[in-house]
């Protein structure tokens, strides 16, 4: 199967199909296995939305950074976002400032953090899509079970389909991230075909990526909407009901802004009124953040298939892993960062 699959892939002469892999990490495993440079120039793959830090808007890093030098919390981050710009500064930049900015690897991290640290207010950020939601709504109950009052969460967490939707107008078919659909199952997949939006969900390993892509090329040629799940080892129709459970019973759906798209409707999460306690927002009387994203970084542009990171004119120049201007370069599962990191044009 796997050699058939190359086959089809690399022989393809037909029409144009515009592909987009929505998934970070499905970004840069086709860079890492050499996947791109095999593509006839009729398939052409383009990087959509799929990275969590890269599409948080400037305006919560803005909130995040209030929250620490306005009211003097400990924010408690991932990684990746400290140095995600915001309007004047990021995170690594206020922290420098005074700032108290923890990495942690997980949400519990902070809930612990919280519990030894009594005397201090506590904000975990919470961003990502549905594969990690369950593990901030956890942290929120198991703040709640301990008693916990100086724990809350700023949130900016994302759901998928209302994106899938945003999207389609970008391509001809979506590489649908494994990932998220191991948590919310299949049927969304399945309602999209029937809406005119085409997609597979794709594991990460050479074979079933191009296994993913053989089906499309195949089935577009007939011409219909299609949806096939390649990941049946990991993704079921079901997803994950027990993942699902855990969001439905702390938060519920928003409209939410993402960086480049602007504000899709009910594709994010909040929490709940019953745990209103537990929002900084709400806490913390966060005042709206307008957010102005560097002028001169287009990752707006490549979070929508609208441009390549090589079409930035700071890509590889003031913009670098380093010295990153824009969210795309900051993250490690960002777009421009795999482009840089493995030189792709």
């Amino acid at each position: 199967m796997a050699r058939q699959a190359y086959d089809i892939v690399i022989r393809y002469d037909g029409k144009p199909l515009r592909i987009m892999e929505v998934c970070g990490t499905h970004t840069h495993e086709i860079f890492r296995l050499g996947i791109r440079q095999l593509l006839p120039p009729a398939l052409e793959l383009i990087s959509g939305p799929g990275c969590p830090v890269c599409v948080t808007p400037v305006s919560f890093i803005d909130e995040a950074i209030w929250l620490a030098l306005e009211r003097g919390v400990t924010i408690c981050t991932f990684g990746d976002l400290i140095r995600v710009p915001g309007t004047q500064l990021n995170l690594a930049a206020a922290r420098s400032c005074g700032a108290r900015i923890e990495p942690v690897y997980a949400p519990q991290d902070a809930v612990m953090y919280a519990a030894a640290h009594g005397e201090e207010e506590v904000v975990f950020l919470a961003v990502g899509f549905e594969t990690t939601a369950p593990a901030a709504c956890l942290a929120v109950q198991q703040a709640e079970a301990a008693g916990l009052t100086n724990f809350s969460l700023l949130t900016a967490n994302k759901t998928m389909p209302n994106a899938y939707r945003a999207m389609a107008g970008s391509c001809d078919a979506f590489i649908y991230p494994g990932h998220v659909h191991a948590v919310i199952g299949t049927a969304i997949c399945e309602e999209l075909a029937t809406q005119g939006i085409s997609g597979v969900i794709a594991g990460f390993t050479a074979k079933e990526l191009l296994t993913a892509l053989a089906y499309i090329v195949v089935k577009s040629g007939a011409g219909e909407p299609f949806f096939q799940n390649c990941y049946p080892r990991v993704v079921r129709r079901e997803g994950s009901p027990k993942g699902q459970a855990i969001i439905d019973g702390v938060m519920e759906l928003c409209d939410t802004e993402w960086r480049g798209l602007g504000v899709i409707p009910s594709s994010g999460l909040q929490l709940r009124a019953a745990y209103a306690a537990y929002d900084s927002r709400l806490k913390f009387a966060v005042p709206k953040q307008a957010g102005k994203a560097n002028p001169a970084c287009r990752c707006g542009d490549v979070l929508q298939g609208k441009c390549r990171p090589v079409d930035c004119p700071v890509f590889g120049k003031a913009c670098t892993p380093d010295h990153a201007v824009g969210a795309c370069m900051v993250s490690h599962e960002g777009t421009c960062a795999a482009f840089y990191q493995y030189g792709g044009i």
